[in-house]
């Protein structure tokens, strides 16, 4: 594969687990081969609520009465809820190809997630001093990234349709009060998961260049 190009792949629906390891394995195969091209996994998950390495366990407000399994992750933040109408997205990117800046890439993740949501007809915007997107107070999209090697591996959930109340469990990335909200509860329609991944699939193959060259961000 040419390493200047992205990939993006629609997984469908898989387990956390198995995303995981398929993480796992494509970061050691880019970092034993640096020719490999990065890539996007795009997917849905089965319920579950993550956290990041931190001692802080708070936002999980204890775990024995958490509804889902609960995966201890290699990412940064606190904790958070994944399933059914929620678009994953993992990039596998090696940042030594662009310029080996973990803030330049988590503001290109956000950029690329209010550009989406523009399609979609959603003002949204970033906050100072929180990572993710929003849309007015409410939270529409979530970012933990886990970097080996400067590879990167987990990345962004973006509330599409469904169920919320499973965050109401939780602290959300510890974050108190915050209003989880959705591209169906912003809009009133009912885009599938797989739609809007086709959105970001489109966008993330146009903007993968800013990513790799600073002065190309605005």
């Amino acid at each position: 594969m040419n390493p200047g190009a992205l990939s993006v792949r629609w997984l469908g629906r898989v387990t956390f687990a198995d995303a995981l390891t398929l993480q796992e394995k494509l970061v050691a195969q880019k970092r034993a081969d640096h020719s490999l091209g990065d890539e996007l996994l795009l997917l849905e998950h089965d319920p579950v609520y993550t956290i990041g390495r931190t001692p802080d366990q708070s936002s999980l407000r204890g775990a024995d009465h958490l509804p889902h399994p609960l995966f201890p992750i290699n990412r940064g933040g606190q904790a958070t809820y994944h399933g059914p109408g929620q678009l994953m997205g993992y990039p596998i990117i090696d940042l030594r190809n662009c310029g080996q800046d973990l803030h330049r890439y988590l503001r290109w993740l956000e950029d690329l997630l209010v550009e989406t949501l523009g399609a979609a007809g959603i003002a949204a915007t970033t906050r100072e001093g929180l990572t993710g997107v929003w849309v007015d107070n409410r939270k529409i999209a979530s970012i933990g990234v886990g970097v080996r090697h400067w590879i990167t591996m987990h990345g962004f959930a973006l509330n599409v349709c469904g169920d919320l109340s499973p965050f109401d469990q939780i602290v959300p990335c510890g974050i108190s009060n915050v209003a989880m909200t959705s591209i169906e509860k912003e809009t009133g329609r009912q885009d599938s998961v797989m739609e809007v991944a086709s959105w970001v699939s489109e966008i993330a193959l146009r903007r993968i260049s800013a990513l790799r060259n600073a002065e190309m961000l605005a």
